[in-house]
């Protein structure tokens, strides 16, 4: 089927409008005009990936993460960036990123964040603006079933994430939580909307080392499992473009991408 059909129901769900400014969401490499049979669910679209799209057929990579972030300046294949855009291109393998739309989209990202730990009575975290007359929220705010210690929910966080490690920054490991916002990604300056909105720790990925020294000071528990937790995506995206492939009646294949993505180890 034509690769816009699925582009243009997805825009619906996520539209464009609502990413932040500046973000290269959007179509990345190939023309959406295309016919695609197989798509491939990535968070990160790296050299590995790219392999494993080519392995399973796949004429379609949809990824989180835009695969161009930054502009390319020219296409030395010696680099192992640009080798793998060539890639791309000899294998006619059209690529598509959501990143902050998806992000910000109800039902999307951080929505699912929230539902892996479990939390009740879910409300927007930072707001984004007013679209179509419906207000987008980057974040989500909610209630643990019960309370806990700072030190007993990041142990959790290990559990909901599936993670070996994380970080935690607190001023004190025994101080009560009930209240949790979370942000996927790097969300390190938006700690202090979550205080003023009662959040007793917030949950986000990519803390700086100075920011961290700002929470402790002002008395914020925040809990650090990395930026990979946004893999999260890959079965909810996966299972959406399923239903809508039965619902619209598109001969596509979907699959999840199996390659682990996140570059840290904790040893």
């Amino acid at each position: 089927m034509n690769a816009s059909k699925l582009i243009e129901q997805f825009e619906k769900f996520a539209p464009k409008s609502i990413a932040v400014d500046h973000d290269p969401i959007g179509l990345q490499i190939g023309d959406v005009n295309q016919d695609i049979h197989k798509v491939l669910v990535t968070l990160d679209v790296r050299p590995e990936v790219v392999d494993e799209a080519i392995a399973n057929n796949c004429d379609m990579i949809f990824s989180h993460h835009p695969a161009m972030f930054r502009p390319v300046k020219n296409m030395d294949l010696s680099i192992p960036q640009n080798a793998m855009y060539a890639k791309l291109i000899k294998n006619d393998i059209l690529v598509y990123s959501a990143h902050t739309n998806l992000d910000n989209a109800e039902g999307g990202m951080n929505d699912w964040l929230a539902e892996a730990m479990d939390l009740r009575n879910v409300e927007g975290l930072v707001s984004q603006g007013i679209y179509n007359d419906n207000e987008y929220f980057m974040g989500r705010i909610g209630d643990l079933k019960e309370e806990t210690t700072v030190y007993e929910f990041a142990q959790k966080c290990k559990e909901f994430f599936n993670v070996d490690g994380l970080r935690l920054i607190s001023h004190q490991d025994d101080h009560k939580v009930k209240r949790v916002a979370v942000l996927g990604g790097d969300g390190g300056k938006f700690y202090s909307i979550a205080q003023e909105k009662g959040a007793d720790v917030y949950v986000t990925g990519d803390v700086y080392y100075h920011v961290g020294h700002d929470m402790i000071a002002d008395n914020m528990s925040v809990v650090d499992p990395g930026h990979h937790i946004e893999s999260i995506c890959k079965p909810y995206l996966c299972e959406m473009f399923k239903e809508w492939s039965k619902e619209f009646d598109w001969p596509i294949d979907v699959i999840e991408s199996n390659i682990n993505t996140d570059p840290y180890q904790f040893i």
